[in-house]
């Protein structure tokens, strides 16, 4: 027995989430971009494939926003300057990748949010994420629009013109090991998956104001214990514990233990905590996370 439905009678997220959640895994293309002025935009993308290689030829369609029907900042900007730089994600990146995903004011660099490093471009002028496993420039060679609806597609054929690919994702063959990129691929709703482990979750960032890079508190943004991608979930929210819900938190016998064991040393007393909250975090549990972090300071 099946569902069956015809598109035309579904509500358009419905449908939206019956097609990511079947049609999966989809490869991710994080691209770069800049506006008419130089800003710099970065965000991802699960509708992304090669489609040629001569001419190397890479496919990907920012969509419309089903809420509102408007258009996202990477295709505006590829309208207007006809680049972008492909940039691959892997499994150490996705925290960071995930974050870029957030909706940002214009002119906001997602670059800086995340917390990565550009750099500079061979024969285009949007910058690439030095961090990634491989980075693809291209020029925009047709931009075709699907429809006009919410939801809508618009299709970025991109010609390659000049690639990077890490050192550190060849074999002693000088073959591409695919254990070596690690890449990752969207799945539907919350879920990615591993190319050599499979699923795991990773949910959007929440709301339109997210904390980004820049206003992690100096002892969580300089953790000797946390990832790049960890500290980029935490990163990912909107809101901080307030000084209630912190206090609570350090009044559990469990937080009181660590403390008294940490014995007035701060190194020892950040170390644990950082070192609890990391479980946490891998289990989505943000808010936990953030009070941990936040404790006995």
């Amino acid at each position: 027995m099946f569902k069956s439905f015809d598109p035309k009678e579904l509500a358009t997220n419905v449908l939206h989430d019956y097609l990511l959640s079947t049609i999966a895994p989809r490869p991710i293309a994080w691209a770069s971009t800049i506006d008419e002025n130089g800003k710099v935009n970065l965000a991802p993308f699960s509708f992304f494939n090669v489609f040629g290689s001569n001419p190397p030829t890479l496919v990907f369609s920012p969509s419309s926003r089903v809420r509102d029907n408007t258009q996202k900042h990477t295709l505006l900007n590829a309208q207007k300057t006809g680049e972008c730089v492909i940039n691959i994600a892997n499994y150490e990146l996705a925290g960071q990748m995930g974050l870029t995903s957030g909706e940002f004011p214009e002119g906001v660099n997602e670059f800086e949010m995340a917390n990565l490093e550009m750099a500079v471009s061979v024969k285009v002028k949007p910058p690439r994420v030095n961090a990634g496993p491989a980075q693809f420039e291209c020029i925009v060679k047709q931009i075709i629009p699907t429809g006009t609806n919410a939801g809508a597609g618009n299709l970025i054929i991109c010609e390659v013109v000049y690639l990077h690919l890490n050192e550190n994702i060849f074999n002693q063959e000088d073959k591409i090991d695919p254990h070596l990129v690690d890449n990752i691929a969207r799945m539907g709703k919350i879920w990615y998956t591993r190319a050599k482990e499979g699923l795991f979750q990773m949910p959007n960032p929440k709301g339109t104001k997210i904390i980004g890079f820049s206003r992690l508190p100096e002892h969580i943004r300089h953790s000797k214990y946390l990832t790049g991608s960890e500290l980029a979930k935490l990163a990912g929210v909107d809101y901080i514990p307030s000084p209630e819900e912190i206090k609570a938190e350090e009044a559990l016998p469990e937080m009181q233990e660590i403390f008294r064991n940490s014995g007035g040393n701060s190194d020892q007393l950040d170390q644990a905590l950082h070192i609890l909250a990391k479980p946490l975090i891998a289990e989505n549990k943000f808010e936990e996370a953030w009070r941990v972090l936040l404790s006995f300071r």
